[in-house]
């Protein structure tokens, strides 16, 4: 699968330069330039690294991190910034930056730095060792295919198993329409139908039937979460 990369970068040059060195390492990438499109397209969430310059009129780099993470969103991001000094550094990753890349920088460091994000997010999402996913009182076990919620079994087909499975791996963040659409009906593409929202929709009533405290969210505008907090 492509990985996908989103730039927001204010300079067009330095964008350029680095888009094309990653599509040539067989990246997807988007680039926008400023702030406010960079938080517009990483809420699609279905970009798997970003790449940001700090210092960009309009909404900085730091303040559209902010409000990403404020969204439940937690695409792995990587600062680009002239401003060096550790206080400046600390701020970066206070605001929710995941690696923080000082000017200048080779194009070979800012690259590993970027698959060295990949690999920290596949460890994380795909752990081979995981066997038991728990959100709350809600239990999976993967090796059985199985699914309890206070001890109680939940039968569920093999295309909800998936869904609930794929959220449970990001359980507590937002899970967009678009993430679900190319993760578990690998469309690339909106196929203008509502096929998440109604298996959404069933999965819903077999984890809450019967509970008194909902656990699969709707996040207006953006997804959905799964998560006993609300």
């Amino acid at each position: 699968m492509t990985r996908k990369i989103l730039i927001v970068e204010d300079d067009h040059a330095t964008a350029s330069y680095i888009a094309k060195g990653l599509a040539e390492a067989g990246y997807s990438v988007e680039i926008c330039h400023d702030g406010r499109d960079g938080l517009f397209l990483a809420s699609e969430g279905i970009f798997d690294v970003i790449v940001a310059d700090r210092m960009m009129p309009g909404l900085d780099g730091l303040a559209m991190l902010a409000a990403i993470r404020a969204a439940g969103i937690s695409t792995p991001a990587l600062i680009l910034s002239a401003l060096a000094t550790v206080d400046d550094r600390i701020d970066g990753l206070q605001a929710g930056a995941d690696d923080y890349l000082v000017k200048p920088y080779s194009f070979a460091e800012l690259h590993a730095r970027i698959e060295a994000l990949l690999r920290r997010t596949d460890r994380v999402a795909s752990d081979p060792q995981t066997v038991k996913l728990t959100v709350g009182d809600l239990e999976i076990d993967l090796l059985a295919r199985s699914v309890s919620r206070q001890g109680r079994a939940i039968l569920l087909g093999a295309r909800e198993f998936n869904l609930l499975e794929y959220l449970a791996r990001h359980a507590g963040q937002v899970v967009t329409r678009t993430m679900m659409l190319e993760k578990i009906w690998n469309y690339h593409f909106d196929p203008g139908s509502n096929v998440v929202d109604v298996h959404i929709g069933r999965l819903r009533r077999k984890l809450e039937e019967g509970f008194a405290v909902p656990i699969l969210h709707t996040v207006r505008g953006a997804g959905y979460r799964l998560s006993v907090d609300g």
